[in-house]
């Protein structure tokens, strides 16, 4: 075998001392080498090509180390260069090359490949490393390095060491798990590496200054580098000063890079400083003209383009650096770049960036109009952070913009704070009311009553004051008055956990709820573009099913369903599909199931369906703890200290879900500590329902752990809570779990429960046990026919974005093929991850390839 050789730049340690081993970094690079293609992508500074060549060293392997410059892009001296390399190699091999033309055509290429094909020793292994990759743009250089990397070479393992993701298609080795990768966080120095490598300076600093020097440079080995000049340079017992690292690098920038840059360019760097959102549309936006991109793309060793987030990265010490230059903008200049920020993130989908960046130019007028396009129901920590805008802008903005004031009491009321909500509504009623009409006064009024209304129907299952629907009847009469028109996501009514939302069990409680809900429904969607279609039937619903009237439940779920899309309802259409899936399962019908899916799955193509993700893992995931396939559930459902996006109004279903798998799982202390969580959360299973569903699962759950005492206690208070309203299905659904536990206190005749009660649980509950069975059956053998109702079946969209993923389409090239936003093709993507459970682009590739699916 030929001695190993190479043609490289060796970077030692300063003073060319020893350089520092990293036994952690040849480790990966050790795995990574088991494919036959590698990438190391990291920015300057990162010790990419001392790692490589720390490590090839050691190989015993052939190593041909090509050292590309911006001369490679010029196909001549690109072929020398290589030849040259190979030289080292493979004498024979590089005469043969050199006796043929850059191969351009196809044919060429085909003569090309013979050679390497017939000259590489046929044992032991060769490694070409191709170094400062990202410095190669010609596109007949890109060709000929993917052509000659992706060719069937056994014994070759390609390495491209690069700042920036290879320009090169690799999505064959992608998809089939073949590609190594080395990352800048797999760069980064560990703590201890960076000790061993001052030990090595002879530096000893304190483990004070060790923590502050780890935490300036976050492991980078260019600015360990300089703090160990620093500490090496100060006098003797002198301590790390963070600012004297720091200024050399200041330094160093000032040097090497603002003064050899246009004085455009230096200005449109600062400006970018000045926003947290480098996406390239943007960028063009500020910039003005393409040629001030173009010279910023120079500066790869500070600034580099992620494929992955389709944006700029600016390393966070530049970035500091920049910061400290933004005195040299004008005011002016500062606001143009906040006015062009906020426009492209709101036009974008990137509401709270545009707000944030309306606040910071002081123009309140659009930074309400953001806002108004947003749901009425928000998390709770969004409305936080409105809420604090709104509380620090000027007084006199309440004046110019009348509804400002309707959307800071929504606020108060998203927060709980429903006192302080409705003290500031009245108080606005009565002075606009006294005040000499207008459009914008009727329109604010309007808003004012409308939040006075829904205020008062989210309080009444405590207040038990269900006279609501007169508050929705005037916002109507001054909504008819303005010229104003609602729009989704806005104009999307919020559920909570139950449509019912009655905390008193007595007898006739839901029945006055549904009456104030269907006249709310009289004049709510005139006002609010369709908000709350569908919502009385779905209550109806609701209570049809717990009452075990399955037809009845039917009959208004598809009623529900067919006004919510009529209106845009989306949340409600959810909720319809639930019961409509818990009244199939009820009675075994798969097929019907099978469709319920398919119109779950095509919900999550509505972009105006903001919690669309989140409410179907959980209904999906009740489905399927119901039918034991836990594996099935979406992972923040199996995590107790994750929680959900949704309001903590909304909250309830997702803990009823949760608790549901951890019983399927047999983790029973786990289920009961879940129901039991104290909280906001928890209030929202307040509600009769969920205090049922919550008590019949405590109670199967207590069983199972042998506390019968608990366990008959806790059916008991269900029984109880049920009894007045003549509630029946929670008991049902638990099946074989509730007819035994039903069976065992008809046994020992210990409870105050009816014996002709139990007895009838039993029965029933037996026989949905056997029509859970059969779908559950059903759905294990059509699985393996690959037809069950399964989260991982795509939409034509995700097919058609997962299909441009696996040929190697940038996100904007998979946007212009499909005419579809680039913002959409993100919020795709993190469909189709979710659905594959995949975690990035690769992971995705690799998954939908096993599946047939690409």
């Amino acid at each position: 075998m030929p001695d190993k050789t190479f043609h490289s730049n060796v970077l030692l340690s300063p003073g060319n001392q020893a350089y520092l081993e990293r036994p952690r970094v040849d480790r990966l690079l050790e795995k990574a080498m088991q494919n036959p293609v590698v990438i190391v992508c990291a920015g300057a500074g990162y010790g990419k090509t001392h790692a490589v060549y720390s490590f090839v060293r050691g190989c015993d392997a052939v190593v041909c180390w090509i050292q590309f410059s911006e001369r490679d892009n010029i196909v001549e001296w690109f072929w020398e260069n290589f030849i040259a390399a190979v030289t080292l190699i493979n004498k024979k091999a590089a005469v043969k090359l050199a006796k043929i033309d850059f191969p351009e055509t196809d044919r060429q290429f085909e003569r090309y490949v013979e050679i390497p094909r017939s000259e590489t020793p046929s044992a032991g292994r060769c490694i070409f490393v191709y170094d400062d990759f990202h410095l190669i743009h010609n596109e007949s250089v890109l060709r000929f390095l993917e052509r000659s990397i992706t060719s069937s070479f056994p014994t070759i393992t390609s390495v491209l060491i690069s700042r920036t993701e290879p320009a090169v298609n690799l999505v064959k080795f992608q998809s089939k798990g073949l590609l190594g990768r080395i990352t800048e966080e797999d760069l980064r120095f560990s703590r201890e590496e960076m000790v061993e490598y001052f030990r090595l300076q002879n530096i000893n600093p304190s483990s004070q200054a060790i923590s502050s020097i780890y935490h300036d440079t976050e492991g980078w080995a260019f600015a360990i580098h300089l703090a160990g000049l620093s500490l090496k340079n100060a006098p003797s017992g002198a301590n790390y000063v963070p600012q004297a690292m720091r200024s050399n690098i200041f330094r160093l920038i000032e040097s090497e890079i603002m003064s050899v840059i246009s004085a455009d360019l230096r200005k449109f760097l600062i400006k970018l400083s000045l926003i947290d959102h480098l996406m390239p549309e943007l960028l063009w936006e500020i910039a003005g003209e393409k040629s001030l991109i173009e010279e910023m793309e120079r500066l790869i060793s500070f600034i580099r383009f992620d494929t992955y987030l389709n944006a700029y990265q600016i390393h966070h010490l530049f970035l500091e650096y920049l910061h400290g230059k933004q005195g040299e903008l004008s005011p002016e200049e500062k606001r143009e770049v906040f006015q062009k920020a906020a426009a492209w993130c709101a036009a974008n989908n990137q509401k709270l960036d545009a707000i944030n960046y309306y606040e910071e130019m002081g123009d309140y007028e659009r930074l309400i109009g953001v806002v108004r396009t947003m749901p009425s129901m928000l998390p709770n920590r969004i409305a936080r952070m409105l809420l604090d805008i709104l509380e620090k802008a000027p007084g006199e903005i309440y004046d110019k913009i009348a509804v400002a004031q309707v959307i800071r009491t929504g606020l108060y009321f998203t927060l709980e704070m429903f006192e302080k909500a409705e003290e500031e509504l009245a108080g606005v009623i009565g002075r606009l009311e006294a005040a000499p009409p207008s459009p914008m006064i009727n329109q604010t009024l309007s808003g004012c009553y409308y939040n006075l209304g829904f205020l008062r129907m989210t309080t009444s299952p405590f207040t038990r004051d269900y006279d609501y629907a007169h508050f929705f009847e005037r916002s109507r009469h001054y909504f008819d008055l303005s010229p104003f028109e609602m729009k989704p996501p806005i104009s999307v009514f919020p559920l909570s956990s139950y449509t019912c939302r009655v905390n008193s069990e007595e007898a006739g409680e839901m029945e006055r709820c549904i009456e104030a809900l269907a006249a709310t429904v009289v004049h709510a969607p005139a006002i609010m573009g369709g908000c709350t279609l569908g919502l009385d039937d779905l209550a109806r619903g609701e209570l049809a099913f717990f009452r075990g009237n399955l037809s009845a439940a039917e009959q208004f779920a598809l009623e529900s369903l067919r006004k919510a899309r009529e209106g845009k309802q989306y949340e409600t259409e959810n909720r319809a599909l639930f019961y409509l899936l818990r009244v199939n399962l009820a009675r075994g019908s798969h097929e019907k199931i099978q469709d319920i899916f398919r119109q779950l799955e095509a919900q999550l193509a509505e972009p105006y369906y903001l919690n669309r993700f989140t409410y179907h893992d959980i209904v999906t995931g009740w489905f399927y703890a119901q039918i034991g396939q836990t594996g099935k559930l979406a992972p923040w459902l199996k995590n107790d200290f994750e929680e959900s996006d949704l309001n903590s109004l909304a909250y309830g279903l997702d803990l009823l879900v949760k608790a549901k798998y951890h019983f399927t799982e047999r983790r029973y202390p786990t289920a009961l500590a879940v129901l039991e969580s104290r909280g906001g959360r928890n209030s929202r299973l307040a509600f009769v329902l969920g205090k049922i569903e919550k008590k019949v699962l405590e109670a199967v759950c207590y069983y199972q752990l042998r506390n019968k005492k608990a366990a008959f206690a806790a059916l008991e208070k269900a029984y109880s809570l049920a009894r007045p309203n003549a509630l029946y299905m929670p008991f049902i659904e638990l099946g074989k779990n509730m007819r035994t536990l039903a069976g065992a206190a008809l046994k020992e005749k210990t409870t105050a429960i009816p014996p002709a009660w139990l007895e009838k649980v039993c029965r029933n509950a037996s026989a949905y046990a056997k029509k859970l069975f059969a779908v559950t059956e059903c759905y294990r053998q059509s699985e393996q026919a690959g037809k069950a109702p399964n989260p991982a079946v795509l939409s034509r969209r995700e097919m058609e974005v997962l299909t441009g993923l696996s040929q190697g389409l940038t996100r904007e090239e998979i946007a212009g093929l499909s005419s579809i936003s680039v913002n959409t093709v993100k919020s795709v993507i993190r469909s189709v991850y979710n659905k594959l459970g995949a975690v990035n682009r690769a992971d995705a590739i690799r998954i939908a390839t096993s599946r047939g699916l690409v």
